[in-house]
């Protein structure tokens, strides 16, 4: 328990993310929110505790699931929702309490990982056995793949991309000397050489978003993508500013789809279209990263080509020294 209660304020200000999935924002942060706030305010439970409470209640939804029939299938989805709401909840609190460890970090994406693998396997296997068609067989392959793949994806994409913005840094470090500074990039448009000024200076947020209006630097590889897709950047302004990221079926709603809206319609043609959809977006994200890397290059082919510009004025000489 706090001696300063926390309010809905200091969740929509530290506890929740940035960005989100659009599951999460609109239906599941409405009630993981409240819950977050009391257990924060008017109990001792830790974030790790939440955690693996989330995971027992992940590990109930596959029982249910095994057991094929309807009635099962509901329980099921309403103990998987359950689970995702509290999977929400230990980071808010976290987050709110500033006690989030390394160790809280990777049990949470495990138990994450395990609980798909669990559930996908309990679901397709017991409608199997119930029906006898090995379609569900390949559905439940086709799940842990693509749970596997958009991890994968996602792992390696942020690597690259942030491997990306330190070569930019660093390219900027080698070319000026001491005394320099990372003044501007005539070729570049006025946003881009501030972006890269601002990579220079690592003036750059956690999460490559910015509320103070200025350009994120992380656009700096982004110019291609976004002059073949000029749309794309208002769409992404728009969902930004509800929290929203424009990866519209991510891994989230592909779990929603899968484990919640499946077994209270029809499981085959949910998981299917939701599914394919999920590998247009990540096919997507590769494509935006192809995109970026050749930004990449060209970039530091004129950073290396032309130090001068990147240097900016140098301070004037001592006098009676040699500039």
């Amino acid at each position: 328990m706090t001696d300063t209660p926390f309010t809905m304020e200091d969740i929509r200000r530290t506890g929740a993310k940035k960005r989100d999935a659009w599951w999460t924002v609109f239906v599941v942060d409405p009630v993981a929110a409240p819950i977050a706030l009391f257990i924060a305010n008017r109990t001792r439970i830790t974030p790790n505790q939440i955690t693996v409470a989330s995971f027992v209640l992940g590990l109930g939804a596959a029982v249910s699931f095994a057991f094929a029939d309807y009635p099962a299938l509901v329980l099921g989805a309403v103990l998987y929702h359950l689970s995702f709401v509290l999977d929400c909840v230990d980071g808010k609190v976290a987050r709110l309490k500033d006690t989030g460890s390394i160790f809280g970090g990777w049990l949470d994406y495990i138990l994450d990982r395990v609980r798909v693998f669990v559930c996908a396997v309990a679901l397709m296997g017991g409608q199997f056995v119930k029906t006898g068609r090995p379609i569900y067989l390949y559905l439940a392959v086709f799940v842990v793949f693509l749970e596997m793949l958009r991890n994968l994806n996602a792992l390696r994409v942020n690597a690259v991309r942030e491997a990306m913005l330190t070569g930019i840094r660093q390219a900027i470090a080698d070319s000026v000397p001491s005394g320099g500074s990372s003044g501007q990039l005539g070729t570049l448009p006025p946003a881009t050489q501030e972006a890269v000024r601002r990579l220079a200076a690592d003036d750059i947020d956690p999460d490559m978003e910015l509320a103070d209006g200025r350009p994120d630097p992380a656009e700096v590889i982004q110019q291609r993508f976004q002059a073949k897709f000029g749309p794309y950047t208002r769409f992404r302004d728009f969902l930004q500013t509800r929290r929203v990221r424009t990866h519209i079926i991510s891994g989230i709603e592909f779990q929603m789809a899968t484990f919640i809206i499946g077994p209270l319609t029809s499981i085959i043609p949910v998981v299917v279209i939701t599914g394919s959809l999920l590998l247009v977006f990540e096919f997507a994200i590769i494509y935006k990263l192809w995109l970026s890397s050749r930004d990449y290059e060209r970039i530091i082919q004129q950073i290396r080509a032309a130090p001068a510009a990147v240097q900016g004025p140098l301070p004037p000489a001592a006098p009676g020294r040699r500039p």
